[in-house]
């Protein structure tokens, strides 16, 4: 639907060049929820820009849809702007007209038919939730009314791809929720591919199916949400991903380690999928001659599957405590090892566990 070939962006001035884009390559395909997710500066906003054109890349090409609207002359190029809806973080709305007139204004501006414009005016409008404040205007509005009204305006003109450019970040959690919730909804029901820019991994974690992760203008990690949060590849990866679900150890732990209060070892259980609904811990507990102590521990539903991290205290003799391992490693469980204080981890994998060096 979307695709992103080699795309770069600069911004020249008398003083200075800025490139907010660099050899982007990047495909949101039909009916996906795709997020891009960057902090401030990552050029995120400028790539979701280029898409319609509000930004011209540089370089390389942005097909929608099958076309290249930089190639297309002024006529076709408003015709495919049509088709493609954007939402944006602070609503634009024009405080001098109602909500409806807000919303047909992409209608008004095309000369449609008057009584076709008004119903699908109402139409949109009762799908969003507006149904009763038709004749409102912005100022007597709440934030998360503004926002319905931004993607009442967005969807009148019945697009094929809406571009959310932070369209939560301006509203308290709640109205959040709300938002998303309409938003998947649009998804599903009109079938209606969504690419949404946000510096928020919750945002990422509710609504998105794949992500992009940017950096520096850059694509530096892209994939499915569930890959993305449970394996992240980059350091930027990991500290959004730290935001929503913490699989590191406490600072607490460590202290710990460094009074000596343990007497065994210390490892991090990571469980992924069906490996979080076994009872993987007390079966450790029945089957080994080791006592289990469980430190810290969360769970995370995470698109329809659970995602859990574990910190637990092994106690026994070492071949147990390895057998113990072994058997987490069978049942699908990553197992990292915390040494030394947290200066030094290790990983277990089934292929290392025949060979395993004791510290």
């Amino acid at each position: 639907m979307i695709k992103f070939q080699h795309v770069s962006k600069t911004f020249r001035s008398k003083t200075q060049t800025i490139e907010a884009l660099k050899d982007v390559n990047l495909t949101v395909n039909k009916g996906d929820i795709f997020g891009v997710i960057g902090f401030s500066g990552a050029g995120k906003s400028t790539l979701i820009r280029t898409v319609n054109l509000l930004e011209s890349p540089s370089s390389g090409e942005v097909i929608v849809d099958g076309k290249n609207l930089a190639k297309l002359s002024k006529r076709k190029i408003r015709e495919e702007q049509k088709k493609i809806g954007m939402i944006f973080q602070h609503f634009h709305l024009l405080n001098s007209k109602t909500v409806f007139e807000n919303v047909a204004l992409p209608l008004t501006l095309s000369k449609g038919n008057k009584r076709q414009i008004e119903n699908r005016v109402i139409e949109t409008l009762e799908f969003v939730g507006l149904s009763d404040k038709v004749h409102s205007y912005p100022d007597q509005l709440s934030g998360g009314q503004k926002q319905r009204v931004g993607i009442a305006r967005a969807l009148v003109t019945n697009p094929s791809v809406l571009l959310c450019d932070e369209a939560t970040s301006a509203l308290d959690p709640q109205t959040t929720v709300s938002i998303l919730n309409l938003l998947k909804k649009i998804n599903e029901q009109y079938k209606i591919t969504i690419l949404i820019i946000t510096h928020e991994m919750e945002v990422i974690k509710e609504i998105c199916n794949r992500v992009a992760v940017m950096e520096n203008g850059r694509v530096i990690e892209t994939g499915n949400v569930f890959d993305i949060i449970t394996k992240p590849q980059k350091e930027t990866t990991s500290n959004f991903v730290k935001s929503i679900v913490r699989d590191d150890v406490p600072v607490s732990v460590y202290k710990m380690l460094e009074s000596n209060k343990y007497d065994g070892r210390i490892f991090n259980f990571k469980f992924l999928g069906d490996s979080s609904g076994k009872p993987i811990i007390s079966q450790l507990a029945k089957r080994f001659n080791i006592e289990v102590n469980i430190l810290f521990g969360n769970i995370t539903e995470l698109q329809q599957a659970s995602f859990g991290n574990l910190i637990i205290e092994l106690i026994g003799r070492q071949e147990e405590i390895e057998r113990g391992i072994h058997y987490a490693i069978q049942e699908k469980v990553e197992v990292k090892e915390v040494e030394e204080s947290g200066n030094r981890n290790r990983y277990y994998s089934e292929r290392a566990m025949g060979n395993v060096v004791h510290g």
